[in-house]
């Protein structure tokens, strides 16, 4: 008999904690639906309340987006060398200034030699070109026409699978054009819409600072990066750029693994080669520079991490400011509501289901600040991106929402805590 009476009793703190869980759920809905209810018949009070927050979280959620905006057009436009491809050049890139320096000192160009050495001798790359530019005074005529400072660059023809630059007519420099040294050239559309715009650009010659190339090919549009083209360019044979315009060019040699995880033993390959090629003593450093896209990525990181510590410093000083309002509009909101509170604790309602609805309701409207915030700046941001660069991550719009929820309990703790500790007797002798 005992051990029935056991058994029977058992679903008993189910039951109880049952009752408990929807006891809080009804408070946290009557507490949420209240909550709106006061911010909509107080519009004017309200928007000023929360006007601290929806700063904040405006400034917080554009921010990140102009951020994140410039992060991926620096991924794909500056960093971009391709896939899995890292370049192997005379300088480190993203380096200090000092650093700069002694580099200057102490590197020595890379030559064509030494993209041959590495031809021969690395093993496991999927793909090894080279480039040389000229730096500058270059003149491009096509009849009575000229255009100035065009990007004329000697190119191998395994840079077609590593670089931007696609066909879109004709074809890319090839490996006949580059044994022989031939004068033929791979053109942008800048060429093309200045020399050539009612006319079919292939077969004809161009003079690059008077010699004449036959024009093989036209590249795809590329676009700007901060507003310089990168479509105004001339590719010829790195042979041929060497027999008539820099006997001895400082290259860039890229160099392409099969996969991301294959680049770091192949950059340590590279460096091994290099630094026997030059002699160069363990205890000293590279006279060369091995460089990848996260070598930009992360300089550019630091630079936007430092904007960002900023902008933290702003948001928070309009967070706490409108975190002090809320404070203050939920304890004058406790003072006016003092005989509601003794009503409803002289009904039965324990102190943490009055905390519970106070904090919710401070909860709430620090949340609808943050929510017309994300509403202001995902309209600000595409405005932004209409000049500029801007693309909103979900991630902002979980932290704006997110923080200003938080600042509300934070600063609804100590109001909910009053009206809590309320006496019912005191209360109730308040006038309504």
């Amino acid at each position: 008999m005992e051990v029935l009476n056991s058994a029977q009793a058992l679903p008993q703190p189910r039951r109880a904690s049952t009752a408990e869980y929807l006891n809080a759920w009804v408070t946290a809905r009557e507490a949420f639906w209240l909550a709106l209810e006061t911010l909509r018949a107080h519009r004017l009070r309200s928007f000023l309340t929360l006007l601290g927050v929806v700063i904040a979280t405006t400034t917080l959620i554009v921010v990140m987006s102009v951020i994140n905006g410039m992060n991926l057009y620096i991924a794909n436009h500056v960093a971009n060398l391709g896939a899995n491809t890292f370049v192997l050049s005379q300088f480190k890139w993203a380096q200090g200034e000092q650093a700069w320096l002694k580099a200057r000192r102490r590197n020595r160009p890379i030559r064509i030699s030494d993209y041959e050495f590495l031809k021969r001798n690395l093993t496991g790359y999927k793909v090894l070109g080279a480039t040389a530019s000229m730096e500058t005074g270059t003149v491009i005529r096509y009849g009575g026409q000229i255009l100035y400072d065009v990007s004329v660059t000697g190119v191998t023809p395994s840079m077609e699978d590593i670089g931007e630059d696609q066909p879109e007519s004709g074809r890319y420099i090839s490996a006949s054009d580059y044994q022989h040294a031939s004068l033929v050239c791979f053109i942008g559309q800048d060429i093309v819409s200045h020399f050539f715009p009612t006319l079919d650009p292939l077969g004809r010659e161009i003079l690059v600072n008077g010699t004449p190339f036959r024009v093989v090919g036209v590249a795809k549009t590329i676009g700007t990066v901060f507003g310089q083209s990168e479509d105004n360019f001339v590719q010829i044979p790195l042979t041929t750029f060497r027999r008539i315009f820099m006997a001895r060019p400082s290259i860039d040699v890229s160099i392409q693994a099969w996969s991301a995880a294959q680049m770091p033993p192949l950059e340590d390959e590279v460096r091994t080669l290099m630094r026997v090629r030059r002699h160069i003593p363990y205890q000293q450093s590279d006279t060369f520079g091995i460089n990848a896209s996260d070598t930009i990525m992360t300089l550019w990181k630091q630079l936007t991490g430092s904007i960002f510590a900023v902008t933290i410093a702003i948001v928070a000083v309009f967070m706490v400011v409108g975190g002090i309002v809320i404070m203050n509009i939920m304890l004058a909101t406790v003072t006016e509501r003092t005989h509601e509170i003794g009503i409803r604790k002289s009904l039965g309602a324990r102190r943490r289901d009055i905390l519970t609805q106070f904090v919710i309701e401070s909860m709430v409207m620090a949340a609808s600040g943050g929510a017309l915030g994300v509403l202001l700046s995902l309209l600000i941001s595409r405005l932004v991106n209409l000049v500029f660069t801007s693309s909103v991550p979900v991630s902002a719009i979980v932290v704006g929402v997110g923080l200003s929820a938080a600042v509300g309990l934070f600063f609804g703790i100590y109001p909910a805590r009053k009206a809590a500790q309320l006496d019912p007797i005191e209360a109730l002798r308040m006038e309504m």
